[in-house]
């Protein structure tokens, strides 16, 4: 089941009006918990016993990993933990992606080897709910905050459907306490939701289905070399279209979440801003990021053991965040590109700091957030909105990585970039559709810098409610006449 799709919409009248009954709190609770179980069994219901095994074992694990006096033990328990969510993962998601490079080791080396493929479907949103229970489970270990007391209450957590399948990554402290006493969304609260649904579905439906998935999918789907005009429309469309789809399911799904009267974190705060790549980091996927601050680069020493050991830090966690969005080298090559990216920022600054005698932390922004390239930057002046769009031009060549299915591919797709390739054939896109992508691709640059401060409900609280009223309902509109050419999500897949 998703969003964007009018089986969604009977689904979450039907939660909204059982959620307002006048019944106890644990048997709303009770309803929320089997309807995120049929929401995510519409995929594939079998799945839903990998989510029963992850809860139950997390829960009673992290039980035990918090009163268990014996260190030994305590890790042992750990590890099991860690074996059993992270083996999963690695079967489901890495396990043919494994194999064949296995295969392709063997064949090197002289072995003839050649197994049958396997057969492996991937569990929706197994990447995300697998980090929300690895981090009760981590927390619980180290003690950070006292174990869920309810079975009830931490399968929720897992698998609370605004979350379940695409984020945001929720820790407990974040989620827990909101089950534990009775909560039902305010008026302002219901208001606010809904607004947030209807602007999530229009990034989605309109801008990112109907006016931008059209010339990225005809770009990287060409395979072949092609015009400067058409690459970088393709490119550029692309980075739009999955800012404008994952962004869309984060608000979506806070905005879901909210008009039943909880909170999730900000998973999005206007990425195509950023002035640099700690900014940016501190800007997209913002609950990614901070796990992977918390949970690796941390543990591996963060900045504390030196200048080399913090690059390698750096750049194991990028790595380890671009595998985590699929099985492919490419995405490993995108984590890697963004970990140069930031080695170049880090040494600016390290430079910077040491002309002018200012200390530096060296501290990357995937995993802390840092000033960029300077606080005369920071602002709305006309060097910082050129900083920001060289970086969302910088951040636009790893997208042809994350985007391509080979090396290959993304190799053909840079040279045509860079001009170096004479197109094999006629123009790929129309001149019409290349207007459109850059209209929509600046419009959208425009905006997050507008915005880059703020937020979408502090902006909508300070307008007319007849002028919040003519913006959505020009939302709703476009939904409603694009709705035919919607499309899963992207990062279902992930």
């Amino acid at each position: 089941m998703v969003f964007n799709s009018y089986i969604f919409i009977a689904f979450f009248a039907i939660m909204l009006a059982l959620h307002n009954l006048p019944i106890s709190w644990k048997a709303k609770k009770v309803n929320l918990l089997l309807a995120s179980y049929i929401f995510y069994a519409a995929w594939n219901p079998p799945f839903i016993l990998l989510l029963w095994l992850s809860t139950v074992v997390d829960f009673f694990v992290g039980r035990a990993l918090y009163t268990q006096p014996n260190i030994h033990k305590r890790r042992l328990l750990l590890v099991v933990s860690l074996i059993g969510n992270l083996g999963m993962l690695c079967f489901f998601k890495y396990g043919g992606f494994i194999l064949e490079n296995f295969v392709h080791l063997t064949n090197t080396l002289g072995i003839d080897y050649h197994p049958a493929k396997p057969s492996i479907i991937l569990p929706a949103g197994i990447s995300f709910y697998t980090f929300t229970t690895l981090c009760y489970t981590i927390d619980m270990y180290k003690k950070k905050s006292e174990p869920v007391k309810s079975l009830l209450d931490f399968s929720l957590f897992v698998t609370f459907f605004p979350h379940l399948v695409a984020g945001p990554i929720v820790r407990p402290p974040q989620l827990v306490p909101q089950f534990e006493t009775p909560h039902k969304a305010t008026k302002q609260q219901l208001i606010d939701g809904l607004l947030l649904l209807s602007l999530g579905l229009f990034m989605k439906v309109v801008c990112a289905d109907t006016l931008l998935s059209g010339a990225s999918d005809t770009v990287f789907g060409s395979g072949g070399a092609m015009g400067p005009l058409d690459a970088w429309t393709g490119v550029l469309a692309f980075s739009g279209q999955i800012f404008f789809d994952f962004a869309g399911y984060s608000t979506s799904a806070i905005g879901v979440a909210m008009c039943l009267g909880f909170i999730l974190p900000q998973n999005f705060l206007y990425p195509y801003a950023a002035i640099g790549f700690s900014d940016f980091w501190r800007r997209w996927h913002i609950t990614l990021s901070s796990w992977l601050r918390d949970y690796l680069y941390i543990p591996l020493g963060g900045n504390r053991e030196g200048k080399f050991k913090t690059y390698i830090n750096i750049m194991i966690t990028m790595l380890i965040g671009g595998l985590w969005h699929g099985a492919n080298w490419t995405f490993v090559a995108w984590g890697g590109l963004h970990g140069v990216y930031l080695w170049v920022e880090k040494a600016i600054r390290d430079s910077r700091a040491k002309i002018s005698n200012v200390p530096t932390d060296g501290t990357p922004a995937p995993v802390i957030a840092t000033a960029s390239l300077g606080p005369d930057l920071t602002g709305k002046k006309p060097a910082g909105f050129l900083y920001a769009l060289l970086t969302f031009l910088l951040i636009c060549i790893t997208w042809v990585f994350f985007r391509s299915a080979t090396f290959g591919q993304a190799w053909t797709l840079l040279r045509s970039m860079s001009g170096q390739t004479p197109p094999a054939g006629p123009p790929l896109l129309a001149t019409v559709d290349i207007i459109k992508v850059m209209v929509v691709i600046g419009l959208m640059l425009i905006f997050h810098w507008i915005m880059r401060n703020t937020t979408v409900l502090k902006t909508a609280g300070k307008m007319a409610w007849w002028q919040v009223s003519i913006v959505w309902s020009v939302l709703l509109i476009m939904i409603i006449l694009s709705q035919g050419t919607s499309k899963a999500f992207i990062y279902f897949q992930f």
